[in-house]
């Protein structure tokens, strides 16, 4: 059992009542807690959501509402994102009485910690996620951090080489949201909303950090039915980087991402010297 006792893991899905992988994933990480399957209203599968997991195991928001409460940063009458689900989490942590929840999508494959061994860059099976999430929800705690994460695949491009890595705690988060929910902030953007909402929040020195020791593994973007897969399908990563230059021009640009002439594509580049303050410590304060 976890020590935290007021705590809830939220599985944010839509369209995948049959594949709800994630909720696989944490039994098997070893995770024995409250998980309750997070969609919205406007969802063609609700019903068998409640007929696989149960009534009581599925919350519903209402998007319209959400929709119209928190900023999208745009006009377009399109709601095929998680941005909000991802701000309806609060509200609904609020109402069932919980003091902490974790966000999570749903097709994580495998919950791991990443070590080297035999100079080599390896995952090795998280197999008390109670523990883990306790230790989470520590850093959360003593950090003051709005949010703390566990890292994820890309987080790792270079191997046992990488210097996110070798850093330990990187200022971002993406997928997984340890969250207080009365230490309370919004997603920003109908797309990109976790990059847009981790870029903002840097800006004005609010702390959200990804702890990379920890990663999940999940599908492929664009290869599964549900979700996501059909706003990314029709816009791709063209559209979606724009949302952080709106957001955060002082720190954000677009380049081309990939490492081959056929597999180079648009992504937001972050220049985080501009992104995240570096306080220095008083005892460099020049002497009068």
């Amino acid at each position: 059992m976890m020590r935290h006792k007021s705590f809830v893991a939220f599985i944010l899905s839509h369209g995948r009542a049959g594949n709800v992988r994630t909720l696989r994933t944490l039994r098997k990480s070893g995770y024995t807690g409250n998980v309750l399957i997070v969609i919205d209203n406007e969802d063609p599968l609700e019903e068998e959501y409640k007929r696989i997991y149960g009534k009581e195991n599925v919350v519903v928001f209402d998007k319209l509402d959400i929709s119209k409460r928190y900023d999208t940063m745009d006009n377009f009458d399109e709601r095929r994102t998680v941005f909000y689900a991802r701000n309806a989490c609060f509200e609904i942590a609020e109402q069932l009485g919980y003091e902490y929840f974790l966000e999570l999508d749903d097709d994580y494959t495998q919950l791991a910690f990443k070590v080297v061994e035999e100079g080599k860059f390896k995952s090795r099976d998280v197999k008390d996620a109670n523990e883990v999430f306790d230790l989470m929800l520590d850093f959360l705690d003593i950090s003051g951090a709005y949010t703390v994460a566990f890292a994820q695949g890309g987080d790792f491009i270079g191997g046992k080489d990488n210097n996110r890595f070798k850093e330990k705690i990187i200022r971002k988060a993406m997928n997984t949201f340890f969250c207080k929910t009365n230490r309370k902030f919004d997603f920003i953007g109908r797309v990109n909303e976790d990059v847009n909402t981790y870029c903002y929040n840097g800006t004005v020195g609010n702390l959200i950090m990804t702890y990379t020791d920890v990663a999940i593994e999940q599908g492929t973007t664009q290869k599964q039915a549900g979700g996501m897969t059909e706003q990314y399908l029709d816009s791709g990563t063209y559209l979606k980087s724009f949302y952080t230059v709106i957001c955060c021009p002082s720190c954000v640009t677009i380049g081309m991402m990939g490492g081959s002439k056929n597999g180079m594509r648009l992504h937001h580049m972050i220049s985080w010297n501009n992104c995240t303050p570096k306080i220095i410590s008083e005892k460099y304060k020049k002497q009068s």
